[in-house]
C-alpha cells in the first residue's frame, strides 16, 4: 500500500483551552515563533498524505484566518462532544478507500516528529488500529494501556475511570493514532457517553477492535517530549523550552559556538557556516543564513537576514530584511531595516539605520546617522549626524552617493540628489542640488559675531 496514495490525517483543533485563560484559540500559541497547530500541520504535510483534516470549532475564523494558505480541509465541531465525535465530524465527506487509513494527530502537541509518526505508519499498514504510546514515571491523568495476559492490547482505560490496579500502569496512550478508515465508519457511530465525563470516547475503538478480533498494534517511543500536550501556559513555556534546547543543539553541533544555550531564542530557520559565534541574548526570526566565521555580539535581533563571511554584529543591534557580504561590522545600537545591503568590509557604527539602502565596499557610517533609499559607492566616509532626507510628507525619493565620498558631520543631503564620485561636503552643510565630481561643496549660513551681547537673565521673583 503506498502512503502517499491510502493516508489521511486529522488534525484535532476544535477546544477552547479553557486553562490558557486566553481569547486565542489553544492551537495557535506559538512555540519557537510559529503557532502549535502550524507546526503539527507541517509534521503532516512531510508524511504526504492523500488529505489533511483539521477539525475546528471555537475559534474557527481565527484558525483559518491564520493559515490561509495551508494546504488543509476544514471540517466543524459545533459541540464538544470527544475526542470520537470530533474525529467523525473530520471523516464527514472524506473521500477515501476502506482499505485507506486514518492518522489522527493533536493541534496542541507541537513537537511530535516525522520520524515517530513514520514508525506508526509502518505498523499501522498491518493492523486496524495502531496506538502511539510512551512510558511515565507519573502516568496521572493519561489514559492507561490496558494489557491481557498475552500483552495484546485489550482496552485504553482513561484516568477516571481507571480500577486501582490499572491506575499503576505507566504505558499511557499519547492520543496519536491510526486505523483503517472502513472500520472508522463502522465504530464511531457506535460509540456511547458511558464514562465519567460523559463524551465520546475516540479510545473507545480500541474495545470495538478487539470485540471483532481485529488486530491493534502500539508503538512506544522514549522520546516523551514529542507527544507532550499543552493545556496551560506553564505547559507551553516548558515545551518551548524543549524546543529551543532542541535548535541550540543542532546549532551547536553544526559548528557555532553558543555562549549560553539556555540564553538564545529561534523563532525561525538558521543556518550556519562554521567557527561562528553567538553571544547571549540573541534572536533569531524568520530565515537566516551565516557564512563562516561570523561573530553575533550580546541582546542582537536578527530576523530574515543573510550574514556573508566574517561579518560582525556588535551588541544591541537589530538588522531585518538586509544582506551584509564578508567582513561587514554593524553597532553596537545599530537598525538595520529591510532592503538593505551592505558591502564588504563596510562599517555601521552606532546609533546609525539604514533602510532600502546599498552601502559600497569599504564604506563607513559610524555615528548617529540614518541613510534611507540611497545608493552609496565604495570608500565612502559619512560624518556624525547626517540624515539623508528621503521623504516629503508624501512620497520617498533617492539618494545617490558615487565612490570615494566624504560628507562632514550633520550634514543633510535633500532627496532626489546626487553626490559624484570623490566629491567632498563641508560639515553642517544642507545639499539640495548635485554636487560635481572632486568638489568641495559647502551650504551653510555664514557665521556672525556679535561684541557686547548679553545673555538673557531670569527676572528675580516677587513675592505673592
Amino acid at each position: 500500500m503506498s502512503l502517499q496514495a491510502a493516508w489521511h490525517i486529522i488534525v484535532l483543533a476544535a477546544g477552547k483551552g479553557t486553562r490558557m485563560r486566553s481569547n486565542l484559540p489553544k492551537v495557535l500559541h506559538p512555540i519557537g515563533g510559529k503557532s502549535m497547530l502550524a507546526r503539527v500541520v507541517e509534521t503532516a504535510q512531510s508524511l504526504h498524505p492523500r488529505t489533511i483534516t483539521v477539525v475546528v470549532g471555537f475559534g474557527a475564523e481565527a484558525i483559518r484566518a491564520a493559515m490561509p494558505e495551508a494546504p488543509v480541509r476544514f471540517a466543524w465541531q459545533t459541540e464538544q462532544r470527544g475526542t470520537g465525535h470530533a474525529v467523525a465530524c473530520g471523516l464527514h465527506g472524506l473521500a477515501g478507500a476502506d482499505e485507506d487509513r486514518v492518522l489522527v494527530l493533536y493541534g496542541d502537541v507541537p513537537l511530535i516528529s516525522q520520524v515517530v509518526l513514520q514508525s506508526v505508519l509502518q505498523q499501522a499498514s498491518q493492523a486496524s488500529v495502531t496506538i502511539l504510546t510512551t512510558e511515565l514515571d507519573d502516568p496521572t491523568g493519561y489514559g492507561r494501556i490496558v494489557r491481557g495476559h498475552d500483552q495484546a492490547v485489550i482496552a485504553i482505560r482513561e484516568q477516571r475511570d481507571c480500577l486501582p490496579a490499572e491506575a499503576a500502569i505507566r504505558e499511557i496512550n499519547t492520543g496519536i493514532l491510526a486505523a483503517r478508515l472502513g472500520d472508522l465508519r463502522r465504530w464511531l457511530p457506535a460509540l456511547t457517553p458511558h464514562n465519567a465525563q460523559g463524551e465520546l470516547y475516540l479510545t473507545d475503538i480500541v474495545s470495538a477492535a478487539v470485540a471483532e478480533s481485529r488486530p491493534v498494534n502500539t508503538v512506544c517511543t522514549a522520546d516523551t517530549h514529542s507527544v507532550a500536550g499543552v493545556n496551560d501556559r506553564w505547559a507551553l513555556a516548558a515545551l518551548e523550552r524543549v524546543y529551543q534546547r532542541r535548535q541550540a543543539e543542532a546549532l551547536a553541533l553544526a559548528g557555532v559556538t553558543l555562549a549560553d544555550p539556555a540564553r538564545i531564542d529561534f523563532r525561525g530557520e538558521v543556518t550556519a557556516g562554521i567557527d561562528c559565534m553567538v553571544d547571549v541574548n540573541v534572536v533569531f526570526e524568520g530565515a537566516v543564513t551565516l557564512g563562516n566565521g561570523v561573530i553575533i555580539e550580546p541582546n542582537c535581533i536578527l530576523k530574515d537576514v543573510e550574514l556573508g563571511d566574517g561579518v560582525r554584529v556588535r551588541a544591541f543591534s537589530h538588522l531585518e530584511g538586509a544582506v551584509l557580504q564578508a567582513g561587514a561590522e554593524v553597532g553596537p545600537y545599530a537598525r538595520l531595516r529591510p532592503g538593505t545591503e551592505l558591502g564588504a568590509h563596510s562599517k555601521i557604527g552606532n546609533f546609525v539605520e539604514i533602510k532600502a539602502s546599498q552601502i559600497g565596499e569599504g564604506s563607513k557610517v559610524n555615528h548617529l546617522s540614518y541613510v534611507g533609499d540611497t545608493k552609496m559607492g565604495a570608500e565612502c566616509n559619512i560624518g556624525a549626524g547626517t540624515i539623508t532626507c528621503n521623504y516629503d510628507g508624501a512620497n520617498k525619493h533617492r539618494t545617490e552617493i558615487g565612490d570615494r565620498v566624504f560628507v562632514g558631520s550633520s550634514s543633510q543631503l535633500v532627496a532626489p540628489v546626487r553626490v559624484e564620485d570623490d566629491a567632498t561636503i563641508g560639515a553642517g552643510s544642507t545639499i539640495t542640488q548635485a554636487v560635481p565630481a572632486g568638489t568641495l561643496a559647502l551650504a551653510r549660513a555664514r557665521q556672525v559675531i556679535k561684541t557686547g551681547w548679553q545673555r538673557p537673565r531670569k527676572k528675580p521673583k516677587t513675592d505673592g
